[in-house]
C-alpha cells in the first residue's frame, strides 16, 4: 500500500501560504511607518521687524489647538532672535504663531524633525482680527 503523502506538495503548500501571509502583512507594515515617533524640531525666530514679539504658540497646520505661550515671561525684541526646541513635534509639521506688540498675529509651518529659521519682519503679513 502506497502513502498518499508527497514532500513536494506539502512543501510548495507551505510556500504559497508563507508567501500569502508576507502578502497579507505589508499594509499593516505601511502604516506602521506613516505613524513614526514623534520628533524634536528646533525653530530660530528672529524677529528683524520693528515691532515686539510677545507671545509665540504652537499649533497643528490644519487646526486651531495652540497650546501655551512658548516664551514664558520672554519677549522678542525688534532686532533679537529667540531659539524654541520643540519636543514632541508630532506630525509632518507644525504651526508656529507669533503674537506682536499690537495683538496681531503672524505664522508659519515648519517641518518636524528639522532645524530652521522663521525671519519676521515689517512685511510679514499679519492678522489681527479686521
Amino acid at each position: 500500500m502506497k502513502s498518499s503523502h508527497n514532500p513536494r506538495k506539502t512543501r510548495s503548500l507551505v510556500i504559497i501560504c508563507i508567501a500569502l501571509f508576507v502578502l497579507a502583512s505589508l499594509p499593516l507594515l505601511s502604516s506602521a511607518r506613516s505613524t513614526a515617533a514623534p520628533t524634536a524640531t528646533s525653530v530660530n525666530i528672529v524677529n528683524s521687524s520693528s515691532r515686539e514679539i510677545r507671545n509665540v504658540y504652537l499649533s497643528h497646520v490644519d487646526a486651531d489647538d495652540w497650546g501655551n505661550n512658548q516664551l514664558g515671561s520672554a519677549t522678542i525684541a525688534a532686532g533679537q532672535s529667540f531659539n524654541l526646541s520643540v519636543s514632541p513635534c508630532d506630525g509632518q509639521q507644525m504651526k508656529v504663531i507669533g503674537e506682536d506688540q499690537d495683538g496681531c498675529f503672524v505664522s508659519t509651518a515648519v517641518n518636524c524633525g528639522d532645524s530652521s529659521t522663521w525671519t519676521i519682519t515689517n512685511d510679514t503679513a499679519r492678522d489681527c482680527g479686521y
